[in-house]
Order: C-alpha cells, then structure tokens, then sequence
C-alpha cells in the first residue's frame, strides 16, 4: 500500500450501539494506519443516514436491546453495510453488533443468538483461533446474555481462557466469517489488542508499511497489568 493512501472506517450507529465506547475502536485503526504514515478518513453514521456503499472498515460495537433492534432495522432498511461487504469490506462488530449480523438478525454471517437465563459478566480472555494473529490472547471484557451458535463454516475468533464468550458449551468466543469479525471482547477491544487491529488493517488495504511503526509500549503496559489484574481475581 502507498504511503499517500488513505483508510476509510465507518462506526455504524453509535447513538444505538455506542454503550462501552466500541466505537473507540475505529479510532484505534484509525490512528493504526497514520501512525505508518497512511491517511485516515473517520466517518460516523447515525441511524437514519445513509451507509457509505464504498468504506474500507464498518465497526459496529455493543447496545441494549431495544437499540439492537432498532439498528438492525435501520442497517437492513438502508442495505449498504451488505453491499459494501459484497464488495469486500471488512466489518468488526462487538456483542449487540456482533449478534445483529446474524439470526435473528441481518443474516450476513451464520451465527443464531438467543438469550441465556444469566448474565455473563466479567474479564474476558481468549486465545487466537488463527495463526494470522500474533498477539497470544485476546483481552477485554463482557457484559452480555447472548448464547451464539456458530454455523458451519464459520471459526471462533477466540478460545476462552477465562469467561463465558459465545457461552455455547463449545469454549468459543466470537465468529470469524470472510472478512467479518465478532466477538464479545469490549474495550474496546482493538486497543488492547494491536495485533488483531493491524490483521483487521492488512484484510482491508493489504501489507501495511513496515516503517514506521506504532508505539506499543504503553499497550503492552496495559495488556501486562490486565492480565496481572485478572490473574489476581479482581
């Protein structure tokens, strides 16, 4: 990719599902790409306004119920999220984004949600499903009553270490589907997780610059004080 190109990443809805800040995570890709000398385009679409058919990255993050409801209708109303990944876009959808993509719901990937008699509530901690990531576990935090079945074809994003994740019985955690990724990890989660951050990067525009590259040091703070932090029960 050029050094004078430029990331366009969509946050779909936040004012529906903006409830733990995932849409920080589009910022995080955002200033991911810059930080290797490539432009970044921002844009945040509320429900009501139209998709943007032709973006790089859609990010959709977490909501109550009511508000999923409404933004899946919203989203499948409008149709440009589903045009944009006929096109090839990458999407990263959280918990209630996550859930809407499937059934009942938008049906773009094959997961089907239905609600768990508890709530799953707490530290979240994975371990990659795919080699393509380098980071060796994923960090975050849940707070959902959402059961998600994956479908065939469809592959965990994680394996849960700790927590409940899809909360299956089957020890998964999110779905990767083509270029669309879910997950339960807020966060949000790609700024505890660079790694996956630079994956979801690479899918959209392809190899990033090698040089130069981000400042990971404080990350990795954070990520060794998390994890130390849950390793402790708190």
């Amino acid at each position: 990719m050029s050094a004078d190109s430029v990331v366009s990443v969509v946050v779909l809805y936040p004012r529906l599902l903006g409830t733990y800040g995932d849409s920080g995570n589009a910022t995080v890709l955002c200033r991911r790409a810059e930080a290797r000398g490539l432009g970044s385009r921002l844009l945040t679409v509320d429900a009501g306004e139209p998709i943007p058919r032709s973006a790089d990255i859609y990010v959709l993050g977490g909501g109550e119920d009511v508000n999923q409801t409404a933004a899946a209708r919203g989203i499948e109303k409008d149709g440009g999220l589903a045009e944009a990944v006929d096109n090839g876009a990458v999407v990263f959808a959280i918990c209630a984004g996550f859930q809407i993509l499937g059934s009942p719901g938008l049906g773009m990937i094959d997961v089907h949600t239905e609600a768990m008699p508890t709530r799953a509530v707490g530290d979240l901690v994975t371990t990659p499903d795919g080699a393509e990531l380098t980071d060796d576990v994923l960090i975050g935090f849940e707070n959902h009553r959402g059961r998600t079945v994956l479908g065939p074809g469809v592959r965990p994003l994680g394996r849960v270490q700790r927590g409940i994740g899809n909360g299956a019985g089957d020890g998964a955690d999110g779905a990767v589907s083509g270029r669309i990724f879910g997950s339960y990890l807020h966060g949000p989660a790609l700024a505890l997780n660079p790694a996956l951050a630079d994956h979801l990067l690479t899918l959209a525009v392809g190899p990033l610059p090698a040089a130069p590259t981000p400042d990971d040091t404080l990350v990795g703070r954070l990520r060794a004080d998390r994890l130390q932090r849950i390793g402790r029960g708190h």
